[in-house]
């Protein structure tokens, strides 16, 4: 049976993450309160705004479920995702869900005009390369013991895992390359 992916359905471009999944043949389901989160095998936590995000999370109760949740099951995080995961947030600081040993600074390559697509090759000696699309992304500036790190761009981390989670700080549902999705949902069937 397939586990069920869970897209986070509070604010940015959920529907963007469900499709992509629904490509590679993934089960999906939006997720918008606590009993739908108890009902999915992992999760995506997408891009959007991460200010707006905390407080949607606060608003539809979600906070506390989401980080038991995150505690033992998958969660792949993009952008704003990967600011909520974040134990360590600046520029300005703000709350997160502390699950994953990462400091981010929030808008890291700029703002919306800044925003870029770029080519960045996986560091797990295969050679692959993925279009990664940066839109006010934020930057991982520390990396604890137990993130590894999977991709760089201009020398940052970019894409990391930790444990069971996977952390993008660009958006690879805006692309037709699969792969980072692909990686997520091969973690999963492991778990």
């Amino acid at each position: 049976m397939l586990p069920v992916i869970g897209v986070l359905a509070l604010q940015g471009d959920f529907e963007a993450h469900r499709r992509a999944f629904d490509e590679i043949g993934a089960a999906t389901r939006e997720v918008r309160s606590a009993a739908e989160l108890a009902a999915v095998d992992a999760l995506v936590l997408p891009g959007g705004e991460s200010t707006t995000m905390l407080k949607l999370l606060e608003l539809e109760a979600l906070t506390e479920p989401l980080r038991r949740y995150g505690a033992s099951h998958p969660i792949f995080a993009t952008c704003a995702g990967a600011i909520l995961l974040a134990t360590e947030v600046s520029h300005p600081a703000q709350a997160s869900l502390g699950l994953v040993d990462i400091a981010v600074q929030r808008n890291g390559y700029g703002r919306q005009l800044q925003s870029t697509v770029a080519q960045v090759e996986l560091e797990d000696g295969s050679g692959q390369v993925v279009e990664a699309v940066f839109i006010r992304a934020p930057i991982i500036r520390r990396c604890g013991p137990g993130v590894q790190v999977l991709a760089r761009y201009r020398g940052e981390p970019v894409l990391v895992s930790s444990g069971r989670h996977l952390i993008a700080t660009f958006h690879p549902e805006l692309t037709r390359d699969r792969t980072i999705q692909h990686r997520f949902l091969a973690s999963v069937h492991l778990q």
